[in-house]
């Protein structure tokens, strides 16, 4: 193992990976479509290009021993044809690009809403199927996105796994905590159900260390054509979480509620008018968000304990005291 690439490597998961890759004394490069200076003073080959090109993705692929392909089109908002493009266009291109460059190792980062069917998890593993009634074309996408890279495994001499984390958080993160804690200080937050709703969050760190165990167990032949969800190993009570880390932060805690049901009838009008009229941004609330705050989900990681010997090292409470540190 000497030459690594990872997609979206200047990403907030993409750069943590590249970091351990490099403490490993590999020669990491990344691709992404936009400048990455910060990590060429790392040390690391950067590589400017499109995901849905696959003469630039062949290209990047050239000489790799393993490729992590984490680059994806997130979010809950926006055209079909935009998420399938990045997410299951580019995720082909990398496919191919593997086959002919006879990459032999692909870790893809996936995630836990690849099973969305609009229920509630209870600690449910991987046997669970893939979901219907998307209500978001991220997740639908990812899944798609997720069974081609799983059915390549053990064709033209690749080894294929897949990662599911479940809400990745830590220093650093550009979209997830920071988002609730502006709306928050805004008084724009509302707690959808009863509160009670247990969830899965997922330290950046842990998730970072899970991809490079992932790595092993291909190599070990542990992990092939395998997904695997991971998480902290303890959900935690979401809006009791959250409002200890805006409590630590000086902010109101978020009391006020509207049940599911309202939140979700919300949501689907503004998605209505969000389309009709071709607003910009996304609305405030949309029928998958208002299931994803508003019921549990949290999965079995026993597979990933057992397949990747993976053991979250960063506990909760230690990412909550990086995360608040100045």
């Amino acid at each position: 193992m000497k030459k690594v690439l990872v997609t979206g490597g200047g990403g907030f998961i993409g750069q943590h990976i590249v970091e351990r890759l490099l403490t490993r004394g590999l020669e990491v490069s990344t691709l992404g479509r936009s400048p990455q200076s910060g990590l060429q003073d790392k040390g690391v080959k950067t590589i400017q290009a499109d995901l849905v090109e696959p003469t630039q993705v062949v290209s990047a692929c050239k000489d790799m021993d393993a490729i992590f392909h984490v680059a994806a089109k997130a979010g809950v908002w926006g055209r079909r044809k935009d998420y399938h493009s990045a997410n299951v266009t580019g995720t082909r291109n990398i496919l191919k690009a593997c086959r002919e460059q006879h990459v032999p190792y692909l870790i893809h980062t996936s995630t836990p809403s690849v099973v969305f069917n609009g229920k509630s998890f209870a600690g449910e593993d991987e046997s669970l199927p893939y979901g219907s009634n998307w209500l978001c074309h991220y997740a639908e996408t990812k899944a798609i996105a997720e069974k081609e890279v799983l059915e390549a495994n053990g064709k033209d001499g690749l080894a294929t796994t897949a990662l599911r984390p479940h809400l990745v958080w830590g220093k650093g993160d550009p979209h997830l905590l920071p988002r609730v804690i502006q709306r928050a200080r805004l008084g724009k937050l509302r707690i959808v159900g009863d509160g009670t709703n247990l969830v899965d969050i997922s330290h950046v760190q842990n998730v970072a260390d899970a991809h490079l165990l992932a790595l092993d167990a291909l190599m070990a032949n542990r992990a092939n054509g395998k997904a695997y969800f991971l998480s902290q190993g303890k959900p935690v009570v979401l809006w009791e979480w959250l409002n200890n880390i805006l409590a630590r932060l000086q902010i109101p805690p978020v009391s006020r509620k509207i049940s599911l049901r309202k939140a979700y009838f919300i949501g689907f009008i503004l998605e209505k008018l969000w389309t009709a009229l071709k607003l910009p941004g996304e609305p405030p609330m949309t029928r998958f968000v208002a299931v994803e705050l508003g019921k549990s989900h949290y999965f079995d990681i026993g597979a990933a304990r057992r397949d990747l010997e993976y053991e979250p090292v960063l506990n909760t409470e230690q990412g909550v005291e990086d995360f608040l540190k100045d």
